[in-house]
C-alpha cells in the first residue's frame, strides 16, 4: 500500500513537472513569436517610411527641377521681351533721327533754294 502511495506521487510529481515544462515552452514560443511578429511589423513600418521618405525625396528633386525650369523659362522670356524693347525702341530712335535729318536737310535746301 504504501509503494502504490509512493508511485502515485512519483507519477502525479512528474506528470504536474512535464505540464508546467510543456506551458513553460508554449509560453517561450509564444513570447518568440509575438517578438518575432513586432521585429517585423517594425522592419515594415520602417521600410514603408524608408520608401515614402525616398517618394518625398523624389517628388521634392521633380519639384525642384520644375520650378528651376519655369525659372529659366520665365527669365528668358522676360530677357526676350526686354531685347525686343530694346530693339523697338532703338528703331524708334533711329526713325525719328532719321526724320529729323530728312526734315532738317529738307528746310536747309528750300531756304538756300529761296534765298
Amino acid at each position: 500500500m504504501m509503494m502504490m502511495m509512493v508511485v502515485v506521487v512519483v507519477l502525479v510529481v512528474v506528470v504536474v513537472l512535464v505540464v508546467v515544462v510543456v506551458l513553460v515552452v508554449v509560453l517561450v514560443l509564444v513570447v518568440v513569436v509575438v517578438l518575432v511578429l513586432v521585429v517585423v511589423v517594425v522592419v515594415v513600418v520602417l521600410v514603408m517610411m524608408m520608401v515614402l521618405m525616398m517618394m518625398m525625396v523624389l517628388m521634392m528633386v521633380v519639384l525642384v527641377v520644375v520650378l528651376v525650369v519655369v525659372v529659366v523659362l520665365v527669365v528668358v522670356v522676360v530677357v526676350l521681351v526686354l531685347v525686343l524693347v530694346l530693339v523697338v525702341v532703338v528703331v524708334v530712335v533711329l526713325v525719328v533721327v532719321v526724320v529729323f535729318v530728312v526734315v532738317v536737310v529738307f528746310v536747309v535746301v528750300v531756304v538756300l533754294v529761296v534765298v
